[in-house]
């Protein structure tokens, strides 16, 4: 057992310094050595649990995508087929690319097309929006001539959009800016004769963390 907890320990510090090193670095240019003196381990402990830097890329895109579907599914849990469960499950997402580095890297491995042309993460996020907007629209939650599709093609579009741009400026993953960005989105989506029954915010103040601020990124205004 003592054994086996250390072999599991050993993984997730490879993992985490695998998503250290390619949200640093990028894929190509990681190498498995940096990864393993990041997390203190020997080149041999790591080859023990990863053949190579193709499928540690994928362990880390894999604890990524657990993440991202376990914060969606937690708001859905507290706001069911409602346009809020999406608010909030955007706001906890670009909170965690503010401040997870496995969540940060796992999108950016997502988007390096010299691995894979398509990518579980971010399908995993399109279908958990598509799904979640089309039973907004079933419940009545949409406005009218607003379909599913069209309003997840675009809370898909802008959330990878904010994704790429904060990767080179902070600032784009800032609470504010998210919540301006659905002050923006609401009206358009819903007719609701009371808007402030939907908090562009996220339902908990605290979804969105000010992001760590990088080497050469811009400070997020507060």
């Amino acid at each position: 057992m003592v054994k086996q907890e250390r072999a599991a320990r050993t993984r997730r510090s490879l993992i985490h310094a695998a998503a250290e090193v390619f949200a640093e670095v990028g894929f190509v240019p990681a190498s498995l050595g940096t990864i393993s003196t990041r997390a203190g381990v020997s080149n041999g402990a790591l080859h023990f649990h990863f053949a190579n830097k193709s499928m540690l890329a994928e362990a880390v895109e894999a604890e990524a995508t657990e993440a991202v579907r376990q914060l969606a599914e937690t708001a859905r849990a507290r706001h069911g087929d409602s346009l809020q469960a999406v608010v909030d499950a955007m706001h906890e997402l670009i909170g965690s690319l503010a401040r997870d580095v496995v969540v940060r890297a796992g999108f950016e491995l997502a988007g390096d097309i010299a691995r894979r042309a398509h990518s579980p993460l971010r399908q995993e996020w399109q279908r958990w929006v598509e799904e979640s907007l089309r039973r907004a629209e079933d419940a009545g939650a949409l406005a009218a001539g607003v379909s599913w599709k069209d309003a997840a093609r675009v809370v898909v579009a802008v959330t990878v959009g904010l994704e790429v741009l904060g990767g080179e400026d902070a600032s784009w993953l800032s609470r504010q800016n998210v919540t301006r960005i659905w002050e923006l989105l609401l009206p358009l989506l819903t007719d609701r004769r009371e808007p402030e029954a939907l908090v562009s915010s996220g339902s908990r103040s605290s979804a969105v963390v000010s992001p760590r601020v990088q080497p050469g990124l811009a400070q997020p205004e507060r």
